[in-house]
Formats: structure tokens, C-alpha cells, sequence
């Protein structure tokens, strides 16, 4: 029974057993059942709007999200190295929005109504969803890199067929990395819980360093490195586009335009990657503390929404920086994608 403690489980696979204060025990999870978690509530118009806020970034990460996967998915001039890349990374992205977010909803007041295998399985899908994000930060840094500092090999190196094989690895090595560090809970999905209701994973001392440096020390140090090299080119690249725009004669006007636009996709890209470290930084530093005792578990859902934010500001970003994604989107809104030949439809 939990009455003054208890062990609540954070929304990641980074997820860390802590101590937490229950702010106002409000009846049981089950009333009819003694051995029942009770539930945790707030002040009901706190409760309320929050709901209500958080039921409608839900609904715009979904839909966002969806409509980025249809653009890419349907129009072929979209069938990019680079767009594949985001494809992938908005289908993990609609996971987000699909199952993690309304499953943190519904958990909102520590009760955990679907069971412990369901419980087991809104894990394994947060670590795999989170995984397969870094994954792909990862390897949009890796294609900017090569598209800037080695543009005249990046047809050759980078090709649809090499992207797709990557894509389908990085989702590999997240289904294998969630399912080693969740193994002993994919056995007895109720061996950490302490009363009937609860939804708690204890992430083990090892499993939890190794996760911490696969999804988060790992990546960054990777993106930094490679992004900083892409800046200082593409700054060197800009400059001297500017001092001979004058003299470009006009076979090289093409070669300037390509340059222009690649040197854009990686501005808005880093964009996209900036955002992405200011929502997991917090989080992963916050797992961090909580397993030092540094800061109770009070906090851990407010760095876990923050986490899966960035599943809604990637495709906000899309939309502002990328004109093809207003273009497509205009397009799905108008019902146009129905017609015949809509698929050959210029974008760009």
C-alpha cells in the first residue's frame, strides 16, 4: 500500500526509481480492491487546464506529424536522401503523439488502469521512440556533414539505398537496446510494482549508464563535433559565394544555387537539433540527479513532457523554415493528393 511514499517510474526508458511526496491522497486506484495504489490529485482547475493544454498538444503532434509522413510518403520529388532521414524521424515523432503522450495522460494521477504487461509495453515503446530520435539526429548530422564539407562526394556516398539501409538499423539497434535494458521486466512485467495500479521500471546502475551514454552523451558529442565542422564551412562557403557572386558566370549558377540551398537545409536541420538537445538535456540531466538524490521524482513529469515536446516542435519547425511542407500541406488540405498524376506534382 502506498501511503506516504512511493516509487513512481519516469516516461523514458532512462526511467529512474526515486522517492516522492504524494501532494493529496484522493481514494483508492480500485475501491474494491484493498491492496489498490491511490491516486494523486491537484487542485481541480490546475487539473483541468492542464488536460486541456496537454490533450491539445497531443492532437497537434499527431496531426503535425501525420501530415509530414504523407508529404514525403506521397510526393516523389520528396524521395530524398535527406527527407527520408526526417521521415523516419517524424514516424517516431507520431509514435509520441500517438501512444506515449496520451498514456502519460492517462497515468496523470499514478494510476496505471491497462494492466502490467501494458505497463511494460509504454516503456518499451517511450525507450524505443526516444532511441529512434537520437538515432536520427544522429544521422542528419552525419548528412549534413558530408552534403557541406564534401559536397562533391555526397551523391555517391549518400544514396537512397545506404540511407534506407541506416534508417532500418537505427530502428534495430533501438528494438535491441530497449529490449536489453528492459529485460528483466519483459519477464515479469509486475516484479517492481508495490501495489495493484502502479506502473513502475527500476533501471538498474548499469543499464542505466549504458543508456544514458547510448542516447544522450554519445549522440551529442557526435552531433557537436560534426555540426561545428559544418558551421565553419558553411560560414567559409557563404563568404565566398558573396565575394564572387559578381563573377559567377552562368554554368556555375547552378552549382551556386544547389550550394545556397544546402547550406539553408543545414541551418534549419540545426535548427532542429538545437531544439532537440534543449528538450532532452533536461530530462537526461534530471535522471542524472534523481538517481543521485538530488531532486525528487515531483519533477519527472514535467522533464518527460519536455521531452516528448520536441516531437511537437519538429514539425512546427518544418512548417515555418520548410516551404515544400506548407506547399504539401495545402495540397492534403485541398484534397489534391486524390487526383491522378498528383504524386508527380512539383513541390519545391
Amino acid at each position: 500500500m502506498l501511503d506516504q511514499k512511493a516509487v513512481r517510474a519516469l516516461g523514458s526508458i532512462s526511467s529512474l526509481s526515486v522517492n516522492m511526496e504524494a501532494p493529496e491522497e484522493a481514494g483508492l486506484c480500485f475501491p474494491h480492491i484493498n491492496t489498490s495504489c491511490r491516486k494523486m490529485t491537484g487542485p481541480y482547475v490546475e487539473t483541468m487546464l492542464t488536460y486541456t493544454v496537454l490533450s491539445c498538444i497531443t492532437i497537434l503532434t499527431v496531426i503535425l506529424n501525420l501530415l509530414v509522413i504523407i508529404s514525403i510518403s506521397h510526393f516523389k520529388q520528396l524521395h530524398t536522401t535527406t527527407n527520408l532521414l526526417l521521415l523516419s524521424l517524424a514516424v517516431a515523432d507520431f509514435l509520441v503523439g500517438l501512444l506515449q503522450m496520451p498514456l502519460l495522460l492517462l497515468n496523470n494521477q499514478g494510476c496505471w488502469f491497462l494492466g502490467d504487461v501494458m505497463c511494460v509495453v509504454h516503456y518499451f515503446f517511450a525507450g524505443l521512440v526516444v532511441s529512434v530520435s537520437v538515432g536520427c539526429m544522429v544521422l542528419i548530422s552525419v548528412d549534413r556533414y558530408i552534403a557541406i564539407c564534401n559536397p562533391m562526394f555526397y551523391t555517391t556516398r549518400v544514396t537512397l539505398t545506404r540511407v534506407k539501409l541506416s534508417v532500418c538499423l537505427c530502428w534495430i539497434f533501438s528494438v535491441v537496446h530497449c529490449s536489453w535494458i528492459l529485460r528483466d521486466v519483459l519477464k515479469q512485467p509486475d516484479m517492481y510494482n508495490t501495489c495493484y495500479g502502479s506502473c513502475v521500471v527500476v533501471v538498474g546502475f548499469a543499464e542505466g549508464l549504458v543508456d544514458i551514454i547510448a542516447t544522450f552523451l554519445g549522440p551529442i558529442l557526435i552531433i557537436a563535433v560534426l555540426y561545428l565542422r559544418v558551421f565553419v564551412v558553411a560560414v567559409s562557403q557563404a563568404r565566398a559565394m558573396r565575394s564572387n557572386i559578381a563573377v559567377v558566370i552562368v554554368e556555375r549558377s547552378q552549382t551556386v544555387k544547389a550550394m545556397k540551398s544546402e547550406i539553408k537545409a543545414a541551418r534549419t536541420l540545426g535548427i532542429v537539433l538545437v531544439v532537440f538537445l534543449f528538450c532532452s538535456c533536461p530530462y537526461h540531466c534530471f535522471a542524472i540527479a534523481a538517481e543521485a538524490a538530488l531532486l525528487g521524482a515531483s519533477y519527472s513529469i514535467i522533464m518527460v513532457w519536455l521531452l516528448y515536446l520536441n516531437s511537437t516542435f519538429n514539425p512546427v519547425i518544418y512548417v515555418f523554415f520548410y516551404p515544400w511542407v506548407r506547399k504539401t500541406i495545402k495540397h492534403i488540405f485541398t484534397l489534391q493528393i486524390l487526383q491522378p498524376g498528383s504524386r508527380e506534382v512539383s513541390v519545391m
